[in-house]
């Protein structure tokens, strides 16, 4: 069971209004709700505070909050986009009906109800100002304390705005491109790990600075997406390259793709099987697992019989599938 509460609220009573945190939590319900081929991912509780007759209120987001950590779900998942406020009693994330800051939802609060569930994994995503703070030990700075299986991913640090940019909130764009694939491994998982890689090197260092925190084992797949390469493709990358180090030969068999004249100077005509071999080792070289030896090319190694050998990343795919790991 994956459960994921999403909350956005734009309408507060007594504080400055928002604009494109609703539509924000709207793009964040949307690609949590499946995966890209269509399957179940999570099951999401939405929650919006759109004007004096749709409010989120402390109480009815902290229930909310409460209820979303109470069982022992595979993941549970907490998004909040809106304003948020700091104090030297720590972080708050505000609700429609905040007046001040500091009655608003307590982050210390959230956090207690997070170490304190049984679900297996806990992520909270907070794109509001100052949400940096959420975890840290209030009488110990620089410090935190994540029970196992939790995972925090801010929009900022403890002392930063979190910025928008063409009506959307930049942290949220860029954490819904990454769900949508642009943090995507070989097998097309999206990882809590990869999305907070795909927005660190998105944001500048003088920019907002997402804050990454985590206590756990191994990372869970927040979304599932096409991979770049076929499952049953990149499991044959042993098959061509058996051990760490090997190199694959090349002819001129191996490319199906002749030129006039290339028969009468004793080019030799391809081979059904090689093409086939060649076409998944063009496969390897697109999504950076293959590169040629001694050739611009993959095409220039079949053709002048070079070879081409694994990457960096090609052996660390080598590796996974030779112990069975995918």
């Amino acid at each position: 069971m994956r459960k994921a509460l999403v909350v956005g609220i734009d309408y507060y009573e007594k504080i400055n209004p928002l604009y494109g945190c609703v539509n924000d939590a709207h793009s964040v319900k949307a690609v949590l709700d499946r995966n890209s081929d269509g399957t179940v991912n999570f099951g999401v509780k939405f929650l919006s505070g759109t004007g004096p007759a749709n409010v989120v209120t402390r109480s009815e987001m902290r229930d909310a909050v409460r209820e979303l950590f109470a069982d022992d779900s595979e993941v549970a998942l907490f998004y909040f986009v809106g304003h948020g406020h700091i104090d030297n009693t720590g972080g708050f994330l505000c609700a429609s009906d905040t007046q001040k800051g500091d009655d608003g939802l307590s982050l210390t609060e959230v956090l207690t109800m997070a170490n304190a569930s049984k679900a297996k994994n806990k992520v909270i995503v907070l794109d509001s100002c100052f949400s940096g703070v959420a975890g840290d030990r209030s009488l110990t700075p620089n410090s935190a304390e994540l029970s196992q299986g939790l995972t925090i991913l801010t929009a900022s640090t403890e002392t930063q705005y979190a910025s928008e940019q063409n009506g959307s909130g930049v942290f949220t764009t860029l954490f819904v491109d990454a769900l949508n694939g642009a943090a995507a491994n070989l097998v097309g998982e999206v990882t809590p790990g990869s999305v907070y890689a795909h927005i660190d090197q998105s944001l500048g260092p003088w920019q907002q600075r997402p804050v990454f925190k985590t206590n756990v084992k191994n990372f869970i797949s927040l979304r599932k997406v096409q991979p770049p390469i076929a499952l049953v493709d990149l499991q044959r990358i042993t098959e061509f390259f058996p051990a760490p180090g090997a190199e694959f030969s090349l002819d001129p068999s191996f490319e199906p793709e002749r030129a006039s004249g290339d028969a009468a100077n004793g080019v030799p005509p391809p081979i059904v099987e090689n093409t086939r071999k060649f076409a998944i080792l063009q496969k390897f070289n697109r999504v950076n697992l293959v590169v040629p030896v001694d050739a611009l090319h993959m095409w220039h190694a079949a053709m002048n019989s070079k070879s081409c050998k694994l990457t960096v990343l090609g052996e660390h795919y080598r590796r996974l599938v030779a112990n069975k790991q995918i």
